[in-house]
């Protein structure tokens, strides 16, 4: 009689981590800055059509890095509970705390009980209505694994590199110009390329807007933000 095979509960969970880890790294990096009016979004992605920027409600949007089509579900399910809430009963309880903790208990249970585990990592912020009101962005990992980070914030590919540049240059109080250039920066500094406009997709959450915080730049203003330095 032939003995099972037996691999340990921490051996597993590390090859999982590693797994996951590593699908994550091969794609193209994405970083969260707050500025003067709201919080930045910007991108490496070459596409028109498959977005890593999304808006879920009100003032909250949702960033994605890794696999597509396992960020883009999670995406689609966030937005589906965000109406959901809003509508049974009111649009102040959508909220990018309960989100986050949601997509941590989505997140945590695949990568524990499931053979393989999401190759993602995704951000949920959420603009304050006034000045006076805090930015929130939550940063969640492939495990479940939330951060509340401020400031700024990368996910995927070099994060580690992109990281210590912006901590360098980053200060409080940017304009949107300035956030967008420096994002576009760090994106391509780990490899010292000059990332162009049509290479990243950029949005806001823009406090000065009315309702939906959510703004989508197109590639011409891009240009014009990036050239503008």
């Amino acid at each position: 009689m032939s003995m099972p095979f037996y691999v340990s509960p921490e051996q597993v969970m590390k090859d999982r981590a590693d797994y996951a880890r590593k699908g994550i790294a091969r794609g193209r990096s994405l970083v969260a800055l707050e500025y003067a009016d709201g919080i930045a979004l910007v991108a490496e992605n070459p596409s028109g059509t498959l977005h890593k920027l999304s808006e879920v409600y009100d003032r909250i949007a949702f960033a994605g890095v890794g696999k597509y089509n396992e960020f883009e579900m999670l995406k689609i399910a966030g937005i589906r509970h965000a109406d959901v809430r809003g509508y049974s009963y009111s649009r102040e309880d959508v909220t990018a705390r309960a989100l986050a903790n949601g997509y941590a208990q989505t997140l945590g249970q695949v990568f524990t009980h499931e053979m393989k585990p999401y190759e993602v990592e995704i951000l949920v912020a959420q603009i304050g209505e006034s000045a006076d009101e805090p930015n929130e962005m939550f940063h969640i990992l492939y495990d479940g694994t939330v951060m509340d980070e401020h400031g700024f914030t990368v996910l995927g590919g070099q994060a580690e590199a992109i990281t210590d540049d912006l901590r360098a240059q980053y200060g409080e109080g940017l304009d949107l110009g300035t956030a967008v250039r420096l994002g576009a920066k760090g994106l391509g500094g780990p490899d010292g390329r000059d990332i162009v406009a049509d290479q990243l997709e950029v949005a806001v959450l823009d406090r000065n807007r009315p309702r939906r915080k959510f703004r989508r730049i197109e590639d011409g203003e891009v240009a014009e933000l990036l050239s503008a330095g």
